[in-house]
């Protein structure tokens, strides 16, 4: 194909339809410089060695002179017009080794699962993809650049795409596929046990689709962290995150959507990205929203249960931190003034480090005002607690509140039950239980008393309120709070 033709397919390409498409990256042409061991093309004069045992397509775009030449075990050659090769056993430049050949290095070295080798052409000015949905989804097309040689390792499972754009031919049904990949051309740019396979099916539903790559993660994070050792590098805040999709920890925020029929989610991500990203105070953050599978499956307006939901990652690429909890919650502001029209029910929040608060905005109502009153209550609880408690303590001590001793006392007849049985959470009785409680209990006992009927209400089960010395053993049990005394 000539350059003209590789230029009319691109533009083609470029006017596909609105499904995603995700575009390989590294190539095996001749003059790539990352291609060969000293990061350079070969030199005037040089010996070429390309590994004796593999197999191999390249892209020659210029004319080489070079000493001699290794060539691998199966390959091809493609050469551009007025590329080719000539013998010279000469260098005039300075900077070439002498005797040292060029290496070219080991073509089966790129991974499909590998996230760095792919990009999306949805990218822009702080977009970014969690792991996972960097390579290409079930309803991605693939596409590798008709301008360019490649070779692609497919892995161990099994890989499944809209379409494969390859050698200027775009295939879309399975035996088409099988067909080319049985070929010689196909086994010299594919090779590995995985299984590739296409399916029509284009993402249709407005609010998004789920990648459909989770089986295939551990394959991604591997590829991913390879150069790392395979671990992942230590986040750089207390309570990192790892949203749906990531390999590792970040920092930053999350916020979960629950969404109804009205919700557009690539509306939502222009919003995001035009009127909150683009604004001073949020730079240095990055962005990624996409469908995803949810976790605990709580049910939508409708009552059905919702089994995805919409995950919107804020991740912080600066020095400076909380950003992503500023913008977290002017996003859930968005959604309690705006959320009918955007067709979102309800949002969540998780931040790294400091809790958001984790509220939810169904029914239009703002995260933060019902944590502030959250609080509020929690607080006067707690004021209320600590005011009986001591009021308590000090009429007991100016002799206002008393009770019998354990002289005074009544015998209880034999056999009889040393406690009584509160399972309606009668607290009247629990109220009578401490007026005649039995001395032996000493007042950090009894303050302890008031505090567990004032948070719960009362005592279900059985209260032991006899000494423990007759025999008698505390009826605990998981529906039982058992007091003995001194």
């Amino acid at each position: 194909m000539g350059a003209l033709g590789r230029v009319l397919l691109w533009l083609q390409l470029c006017v596909l339809t609105r499904a995603a498409y995700k575009i390989w990256v590294p190539n095996t042409d001749f003059d790539t410089a990352a291609n060969w061991s000293q990061n350079r093309t070969p030199c005037a004069g040089a010996a070429v060695e390309f590994p004796a045992d593999k197999m191999v397509s390249v892209l020659v775009r210029e004319g080489h002179s070079i000493a001699n030449m290794l060539l691998p075990l199966d390959g091809e050659f493609i050469l551009d017009p007025g590329a080719g090769f000539s013998a010279s056993d000469t260098s005039s430049d300075p900077d070439c080794s002498a005797g040292a050949p060029a290496l070219f290095l080991d073509p089966d070295r790129f991974s499909w699962h590998d996230p760095r080798l792919w990009r999306s052409r949805d990218a822009a000015h702080g977009l970014f993809f969690v792991d996972a949905e960097r390579v290409p989804c079930r309803h991605d097309d693939a596409v590798f650049p008709p301008d360019a040689s490649f070779r692609v390792g497919l892995g161990a499972g099994a890989v499944r795409v809209r379409s494969i754009w390859a050698l200027g031919q775009k295939y879309t049904v399975n035996e088409a596929l099988t067909a080319f990949l049985e070929s010689r051309a196909g086994r010299l740019h594919f090779h590995g046990p995985g299984a590739l396979s296409v399916g029509p099916e284009a993402c249709a539903d407005p609010s998004g689709c789920v990648c459909g790559n989770s089986e295939v993660q551990p394959w991604i994070c591997a590829a991913l962290l390879q150069p790392l050792g395979g671990r992942c590098p230590s986040a750089a805040c207390h309570d990192a995150l790892r949203p749906e999709g990531q390999c590792c920890d970040l920092c930053g925020a999350i916020v979960s959507l629950t969404h109804g029929a009205a919700f557009d989610l690539e509306q939502f991500r222009a919003r995001l990205l035009r009127d909150f990203l683009a604004l001073p105070q949020y730079q240095g953050l990055q962005i990624a929203v996409s469908k995803v599978p949810r976790a605990s499956r709580p049910r939508d307006g409708t009552g059905a249960e919702a089994d995805t939901e919409v995950q919107v990652v804020l991740a912080e690429t600066g020095p400076e931190t909380g950003g992503a909890g500023r913008l977290a919650r002017a996003i859930l502001a968005e959604v309690a003034e705006h959320g009918a029209a955007l067709g979102v029910l309800a949002a969540t929040v998780r931040e790294s480090g400091a809790p958001v608060g984790g509220g939810s905005a169904a029914g239009l109502e703002g995260t933060g005002s019902r944590a502030g009153l959250a609080g509020a209550v929690t607080a006067a609880l707690l004021l209320l607690l600590l005011a009986t408690s001591a009021g308590a303590l000090w009429l007991h001590r100016s002799g206002r509140l008393r009770w019998k001793t354990r002289d005074e006392a009544a015998v209880a007849p034999a056999g009889a039950p040393l406690g009584f049985h509160n399972p309606m959470f009668n607290v009247a009785g629990s109220v009578e239980l401490l007026l005649r409680f039995h001395s032996g209990v000493s007042e950090r006992l009894y303050l302890c008393l008031v505090w567990s009927l004032l948070l719960q209400g009362c005592f279900s089960g059985h209260v032991v309120t006899g000494p423990s010395s007759g025999g008698q053993s505390c009826p605990m049990g998981t529906d039982a709070f058992c007091v003995t005394p001194e």
